[in-house]
């Protein structure tokens, strides 16, 4: 199946809407991400119909369940070569993305791609998440963080939940242990001011990829003390 075709017929099976004019942003993002890759690492996956469906429709999966309504201030923290937020930002036009990663050279590529996909409406952002988080442009000021990092959902929540405003959710996609990471953070999430609103198993039409959708509503505002220096962060997580 030709790549472009996969990704449509992707998303028709998980009820995502992808004009024929996205389809193909999303075409000229895979050869501009494979083509930078050679000269820094943006990912270890190269295949193209891997990157079809373990980049761009594993982060489209998470559209259905989120319901935006195109009003949203979203910010992707450690968003790499643009996962979640690029592919969420060309299905969803209306929102206004903010991209924020600790490297550069990333947030250079990011750039590349939003002139290349003319895309409006998205901001990026060369800052460590635990910076940003103390930062008052950005602290408490979105409705939506979406994030597809690797950091346990403790680590990841004392990132993100800075971030996002009371009201405002935090969603993350997480591996098959993420019900054990969810019982391991649930100090965290009570000091951060969030809690676990909804799990739901995603699958990825046309492979067995599953994931787990971990939805957290913002509840109370995040106390000054936190996020915390980066090492902290990493080294003691809240409990």
């Amino acid at each position: 199946m030709e790549h472009k075709v996969l990704l449509q017929e992707s998303c028709e099976k998980m009820g995502v809407t992808l004009t024929e004019e996205m389809a193909s942003q999303f075409m000229t993002y895979l050869s501009l991400l494979l083509e930078w890759n050679e000269k820094m690492n943006l990912t270890a996956i190269t295949d193209k119909k891997d990157v079809v469906q373990k980049h761009f429709v594993d982060c489209l999966s998470i559209l259905p369940h989120l319901s935006l309504t195109g009003q949203e201030k979203i910010i992707d923290v450690g968003t790499g070569a643009g996962f979640p937020g690029i592919p969420v930002k060309i299905a969803c036009p209306q929102v206004e993305m903010t991209l924020l990663d600790s490297l550069q050279k990333r947030i250079g590529f990011l750039e590349e791609v939003g002139s290349q996909l003319h895309l409006s409406g998205v901001i990026y952002v060369h800052s460590r998440a635990e910076d940003g988080g103390q930062n008052p442009d950005y602290r408490e000021q979105f409705d939506l963080c979406v994030s597809r990092a690797v950091a346990n959902l403790a680590v990841l929540a004392e990132f993100c939940l800075p971030f996002v405003k009371v009201g405002g959710r935090l969603a993350a996609l997480k591996g098959p242990d993420a019900l054990r990471e969810i019982d391991e953070a649930q100090g965290a999430l009570k000091k951060l001011g969030g809690k676990v609103a909804e799990v739901m198993d995603v699958e990825i039409p046309f492979t067995d990829l599953q994931h787990k959708l971990v939805i957290i509503e913002k509840t109370a505002p995040t106390p000054k003390a936190y996020p915390r220096k980066a090492g902290k962060i990493n080294k003691n997580p809240l409990k």
